[in-house]
């Protein structure tokens, strides 16, 4: 089992990246929650029972996916303002061991990210809600 760890060998807390675990259990999550709004439609036509318990299930989702990317997101904006990352780079500065950890953490934090995995499904959830609701009310 893969555990949380910080970059570089730093005991930083601000280069603490989450372990693969909970990265993915958070884009598990958030698909899952994209999957519920898009069924919301179908089960409109199914069962509209169903329809309120699984919104609570789509936004309580997404309250705490969100959550999690706004602190994922606070974090790194937090690593670039603290060693001013900007503004050594557009200088052409000599970055100093510390400034190059925060870097380094900032590009393995994306390059773990499945942002654009998710992104992907999403898209294509999406279109296949449209289609199988323009199907449902045109042949059902």
């Amino acid at each position: 089992m893969e555990e949380e760890f910080y970059m570089n060998q730093t005991s930083d807390p601000l280069m603490f990246i989450a372990s693969k675990k909970t990265i993915y259990g958070a884009m598990v999550l958030g698909l899952t929650t994209s999957l519920a709004f898009r069924l919301l439609i179908i089960l409109n036509h199914v069962e509209p029972s169903w329809v309120r318990p699984v919104w609570y299930f789509g936004v309580l989702g997404n309250l705490v996916f969100f959550y999690y990317r706004f602190k994922v997101t606070k974090k790194r904006k937090r690593a670039v303002r603290k060693y001013h990352l900007i503004e050594k780079i557009n200088s052409g500065s000599t970055l100093s061991d510390k400034e190059r950890n925060a870097l380094v953490y900032l590009l393995q934090s994306i390059d773990r990210s499945p942002e654009s995995v998710n992104y992907l499904i999403i898209s294509v959830f999406s279109v296949v809600a449209i289609i199988l609701d323009i199907a449902m009310v045109k042949y059902f």
